[in-house]
């Protein structure tokens, strides 16, 4: 059904692989979508102007385009830049930077970068503020929390009063693509890897920090070659000790996910961001480790970001 109203808005996701774009009405809801596989990363500087040509030619009448992910980085249209935590979604509303590409007027969202207060290290993030502030809009998380984006790279943010106030990424789901993919583990490793017992024994393992993770990671070989891990078990087994070590690390950056926090069964459940089997596995290994956590659908995450982004921005007003 064609949508005619000019105070609807658009809303494009475009990362490194994909492109996800989405008619939004004025009161936040979805109207329309549409997806290719046309990220910044596969397409060149005109590839780009005709996936915004074609977005502009299927919604011609919505007033306002916002844009966020790897479109706004240094390998996509143009730099958008970060916004300094702590930082809510008004910070990200002030700090949009428009553009045009093709016949597609559009305002870029800028990433968000953080340096922790515990180890004095930097962090950024782009993409995933647009779902963290919808999310915080709709009321699926609180505005002080520890909240967890289980990926490729995963994300755990600290926010309070409902601004982000640091955050760290893991690396762990692309270690494990990199390591099942080639060299030294990848002739010892079987399958994608899945929860169960030897999933939960490397989260052990790996939370245990007895030692680093480069020693913890030659030792899956040494245990195949040496029959104490079943080759049917090891990709499992390497999962649960890079999800181990990341979530030791974040307990040491957020107390409140540690021991040192109060009293487990007074704590709020850690709202745990995404779907799929990825999302289950990181419940488990929290669970494994004493963390409680729940389950926070983020399918309309991007949707509701962007509408309150708009409505915080100047064009809105």
């Amino acid at each position: 059904m064609p949508h005619h109203r000019t105070d609807n808005i658009i809303g494009i996701n475009w990362g490194s692989s994909n492109l996800r774009a989405y008619l939004i009405a004025a009161d936040g809801r979805l109207l329309d979508t549409h997806e290719e596989p046309a990220g910044v990363a596969t397409l060149s500087h005109d590839g780009m102007v005709i996936a915004a040509d074609s977005i502009r030619a299927r919604w011609p009448k919505a007033a306002h385009a916002y844009a966020a992910g790897m479109i706004g980085s240094n390998v996509g249209w143009v730099d958008a830049g970060y916004v300094d935590c702590p930082a809510g979604a008004e910070t990200v509303a002030e700090q949009l930077v428009p553009t045009r590409i093709g016949s597609l007027d559009l305002r870029i969202v800028p990433g968000m970068a953080c340096v922790r207060a515990v180890d004095g290290a930097p962090d950024v993030m782009r993409g995933e503020e647009t779902e963290l502030l919808g999310l915080l809009s709709g009321g699926a998380i609180g505005p002080d929390a520890v909240v967890a984006l289980p990926g490729t790279h995963t994300k755990w943010i600290q926010l309070r009063a409902g601004r982000v106030e640091s955050f760290m990424t893991a690396m762990s789901g692309e270690l494990f693509d990199r390591l099942a993919g080639g060299g030294l583990l990848a002739s010892v490793l079987d399958g994608p890897g899945v929860g169960g017992p030897a999933f939960l024994e490397g989260v052990r393992v790996g939370a245990k920090g007895a030692l680093g993770l480069s020693a913890l990671l030659f030792g899956v070989r040494a245990r195949v070659i040496r029959g104490t891990l079943q080759r049917a078990d090891s990709s499992s087994y390497l999962r649960g000790v890079l999800v181990g070590a990341e979530i030791r690390d974040a307990m040491g950056l957020f107390p409140a996910l540690g021991e040192d926090a109060a009293d487990a069964g007074q704590r709020p459940a850690l709202p745990v961001v995404g779907s799929g089997p990825v999302t289950v596995m990181y419940q488990a290994a929290l669970g494994e480790l004493g963390v409680a956590s729940r389950a926070v659908a983020s399918s309309d995450a991007v949707v509701r970001g962007f509408a309150a982004i708009h409505a915080m921005s100047a064009v809105a007003r």
